[in-house]
């Protein structure tokens, strides 16, 4: 091809194509007659200097692969050449393949002289349809076919976005302990210390109260395409908060009476694409700013709409046809020290930095037509995330800070143990430490996780896909007799069940795992297409950062365990619906039983 505006057929997508034409001869009649999708119908042509179809070309032919390529030829795709060598090269390549499976697969040929081929199931066909189009639309992106005048930069940009719209229903058990058992430890965090010889409680979460809530979340962004390799991208999106786990937005709060919603800026960032770009699923990719999760995890270890800002690497590489390895590492700073703490004091203190650094490898194995495996092992180390004690000091007011009042996380949600971070002394000015205890409180076990992922995909009922999803991780960094002596939740009832919590043993722990099974269409993109989910789940108090994890189970959080059930069902290619139902239970600690209903509308464009 002498033209830059040819399609590159590159030899992957051409043999999947064989493959995908030759697999469909084989189904059943009915199928046959359903037409499947035209993707040349949906990419920009280039500008076609071909002749119509002549001679050369053979009539409507019985071969399936000879009327796709004489299809690309009218649709002005393929010149007549063109055509004409890759039918020669697809029949060279029949005779070899034909070749091999008369030495390899003999006893198994049809008793009248025929030839077998290996069916290839709707939804592996599927895939193989989505990685061409794929590939041809980013080309068209790339090389501007069918451009008529538009800016530049239109070229360039790809635009994206969704809504949801979520009915939300709370239901907490009757036996629940609401007296005083479960501290909001982000919110003092995040406000004035809590005096803790004053005579009010701490604030405490619900957890006796049903409520219902309206829901929205809306995000948009673009991608940006700069050439040589380079990439850019961006997000913005709703929420109530900066939180890194949620972008929902509760209709009616903060102040109601129709009051604008916050957006805030969800992505941005810019990637490099250093692979070798053969079309055999190879990458190596670098990524700087705030982007998606580059590992291969479950929501128990990152809530699906957490952010990673730092700097990753993301490679693939192909052992064999159907065997890859990947892996991904990255740092990621967690938080940085205001650069003027402690602000009320002329002398500042050290900083308090904290860091997440991660690396994971792995395998994605397509073992045969049917069944597919892909597993990784992480190692996640978050340096000084855990509090540190301060040194002796005598607070008179609230506002004296401690010196380490900064290695308090800055979010949280709930399951973590803590402690308190200040030390201070009793003296005639406390009244010996009975008035004046000011306290932030910081999480009490550093966290260094190993975590085993896998999936199991079978594609044995052709348009349906059954998977297997699990996680387990543990802790390595937990200390049980640490957090037993200094722990101030998570603790059981003391011995005779008068006085509280604080007098009985710490009973939290440092693992965590979760199972669920999918079955239906891998992607909901036709009416009618639909997807059934259960799952089960057992995360411990320290197993995880629980400001991290699945801000919805449970609340959000660890120290829970349960199960969950739920559905979705495409409404159009663009518009689905779901339902999901959430039972758990609180591990370690007084009773606390919670059920979470959930009705979603997702729209993407």
């Amino acid at each position: 091809m002498t033209s830059r505006t040819a399609i590159r057929l590159r030899p992957h997508m051409l043999r999947a194509s064989l493959v995908l034409a030759l697999s469909c001869g084989m189904i059943s009649a009915q199928d046959a007659a359903t037409p499947e999708p035209d993707l040349a119908s949906e990419i920009p042509l280039p500008p076609s200097e071909q002749a119509p179809v002549g001679e050369l070309l053979p009539s409507p032919s019985t071969n399936a692969t000879v009327n796709l390529i004489a299809a690309l030829v009218r649709k002005g795709v393929l010149t007549q050449a063109e055509a004409l060598e890759l039918i020669a090269q697809a029949e060279q390549d029949a005779l070899i393949a034909q070749a091999q499976l008369e030495a390899v697969a003999a006893p198994s040929m049809p008793a009248d002289g025929g030839h077998s081929i290996p069916y290839v199931p709707a939804v592996v066909r599927q895939e193989i349809r989505d990685e061409i189009h794929q590939e041809l639309m980013a080309q068209a992106r790339e090389e501007n076919w069918g451009a008529t005048g538009a800016p530049d930069w239109t070229r360039r940009v790809i635009p994206f976005g969704d809504l949801r719209f979520r009915s939300e229903n709370l239901f907490f058990d009757s036996g629940n302990a609401n007296t005083g058992f479960f501290p909001n430890f982000n919110f003092i965090n995040n406000g004035a210390p809590f005096d803790t010889t004053g005579n009010v409680f701490s604030p405490q979460y619900n957890v006796d109260q049903d409520r219902h809530r309206l829901r929205i979340r809306a995000r948009a962004g673009a991608e940006i395409m700069l050439g040589e390799g380079f990439n850019a991208g961006f997000r913005v999106a709703t929420g109530e908060n900066n939180s890194p786990t949620s972008t929902n937005q509760t209709l009616g709060s903060q102040g109601g009476n129709f009051s604008k919603f916050a957006i805030w800026l969800d992505r941005a960032f810019l990637s490099y694409d250093a692979g070798p770009g053969n079309g055999d699923g190879e990458e190596l990719t670098f990524l700087l700013g705030r982007f998606d999760n580059p590992f291969f995890s479950t929501e128990v270890q990152w809530d699906d709409d957490i952010g990673f800002d730092g700097l990753a690497a993301r490679g693939r590489v192909r052992l064999q046809d159907d065997l890859h390895l990947f892996g991904t590492a990255g740092i990621f700073p967690v938080f940085n020290t205001d650069l003027n703490f402690a602000s009320n004091q002329p002398a500042k203190f050290e900083s308090e930095d904290k860091w997440l650094t991660g690396a994971q490898f792995g395998i994605d194995w397509k073992i045969d037509d049917e069944w597919s495996a892909k597993a990784g092992l992480s190692y996640y180390d978050f340096d000084k995330i855990e509090g540190r004690l301060s040194s002796p000091y005598v607070p008179l007011t609230a506002s004296d800070a401690g010196d380490t009042d900064a290695t308090r996380p800055g979010f949280a949600q709930r399951g973590n143990t803590y402690f308190p971070l200040r030390n201070i002394t009793p003296t005639a000015a406390n009244n010996l430490g009975t008035i004046n205890q000011f306290q932030y409180f910081g999480l009490a076990t550093p966290f260094r996780n190993v975590t085993l992922t896998g999936q199991v995909n079978y594609d044995g009922w052709d348009t349906y896909r059954l998977t297997a999803l699990g996680e387990a991780t543990k802790n390595v960094a937990f200390d049980r007799s640490a957090l037993n002596a200094n722990a101030v939740n998570n603790r059981g009832l003391d011995p005779d069940g008068t006085s509280g919590p604080l007098l009985g043993n710490y009973e939290g722990g440092d693992v965590a795992w979760n199972l669920a099974i999918m079955f239906g269409r891998p992607k909901l993109e036709s009416l009618g297409d639909w997807m059934l989910t259960t799952g089960y789940r057992y995360v411990e108090s320290d197993a995880i950062v629980d400001g991290f994890t699945d801000s919805d189970f449970g609340g959000g959080g660890t120290n829970v365990q349960g199960f969950h059930l739920g559905g979705a069902y495409a409404l159009s290619p663009h518009v689905r619906a779901g339902l999901r139902w959430m039972s758990s239970d609180e591990i370690a600690g007084a009773p606390l039983k919670a059920d979470t209903f959930m009705i979603d509308l997702n729209a993407k464009f």
